[in-house]
């Protein structure tokens, strides 16, 4: 297993590095940038040089300046020494403003993931264990919808009917007018509040697609032989179904937890955007409009480490849940 780590760990970190080169050569080739409407903006000042050298004296300025190849290692190097730069778009270190938005997008993500896996899967089993009953097709019509359901409608919808028809929810925002004259716990329920919508979005538009994985992996176990001769040795339903067909479904579910990390963390792009929650989603898309390459880098890294860091997760976690499971 530790030879497994180490080898798996080395194997990330070639890939890591081929993936911020992708990065940044895109970065670095976007049509817009900062830099450019930056140096329009000077250049529009009474008595103002050139766009023409106002561009020339910001690209030397960030390092746009030099090749490609030698601007990445730049920044490579400045990326593994902790300097990270200032954001263009907030004007703050990267840093800081990445810490001050991603907790926001990790609560809603994390929440949203629990009720997922709490929702999706007994539901998955019911579908499963009474194939072709109603209430199967029930759960299943209720699983297309939530896949077929494009995030930006259903949220729509959603504000549509609690926030436009019957006022119980803001339309956008993540505080009340009133907020800063609240005490600390109303201040506390007042976000909670605020982020009951998003939540409810972003359970809905994903629960489909575990249900019906629960549902398809749950059917091909208890077609299996050893399912057949648990159910003749006498075994009651319940055992047959939770002790011994619901730990082999674990298996695939292991790659759908280990592959969700990246997700609690990236926030929700169309979600954040369409209720206005300023998450790491929400900053994120404005940095990327302006071509706010410090930024970007960083939060596009920074979901790359995670992506490694869950497959290594999942591939862990199979000998957990299966001891059959061995890695040579």
């Amino acid at each position: 297993m530790r030879k497994f780590i180490v080898k798996r760990l080395l194997l990330s970190v070639v890939i890591l590095f081929c993936v911020t080169f992708i990065i940044y050569l895109i970065m670095r080739c976007l049509p817009g940038s900062f830099v450019e409407s930056r140096a329009m903006q000077l250049a529009t000042a009474p008595g103002a040089k050139p766009y023409e050298e106002w561009l020339a004296q910001l690209n030397a300025m960030y390092g746009l300046d030099k090749p490609i190849v030698i601007g990445y290692f730049g920044w490579l190097k400045d990326f593994f020494s902790g300097n990270f730069g200032d954001s263009w778009k907030y004007t703050v270190p990267v840093l800081e403003k990445f810490n001050d938005t991603v907790w926001l997008s990790f609560i809603m993500g994390a929440i949203s993931f629990v009720l997922e896996l709490v929702i999706a899967v007994p539901l998955g089993i019911i579908a499963a264990t009474r194939q072709y009953s109603r209430a199967d097709y029930a759960i299943s019509v209720f699983a297309l919808i939530g896949i077929s359901l494009p995030t930006f409608f259903f949220a729509t919808l959603l504000k549509l009917l609690f926030s436009v028809r019957l006022g119980w929810f803001d339309l956008v925002g993540l505080v009340s007018r009133n907020y800063q004259l609240m005490t600390p716990f109303q201040q506390f329920w007042d976000k909670a509040y605020h982020l009951v919508l998003p939540i409810i979005t972003l359970t809905i538009v994903s629960i489909g697609s575990l249900m019906r994985y629960v549902r398809t992996n749950m059917l091909e176990v208890l077609n299996a032989d050893y399912i057949r001769t648990a159910r003749a040795k006498g075994l009651s339903e319940k055992k047959v179904i939770y002790h011994h067909a619901f730990r082999n479904t674990l298996i695939p579910l292991v790659t759908i937890i280990g592959g969700s990390l990246p997700g609690l963390f990236s926030g929700a792009l169309i979600t954040e955007q369409l209720f206005a929650i300023p998450g790491i989603g929400y900053a994120s898309y404005y940095a990327m409009v302006i071509g706010d390459i410090p930024f970007s880098m960083f939060y596009m890294t920074f979901l790359a480490i995670l992506t490694l860091l869950g497959n290594l997760i999942s591939d862990i976690l199979y000998a957990v849940v299966d001891p059959r499971v061995r890695i040579a």
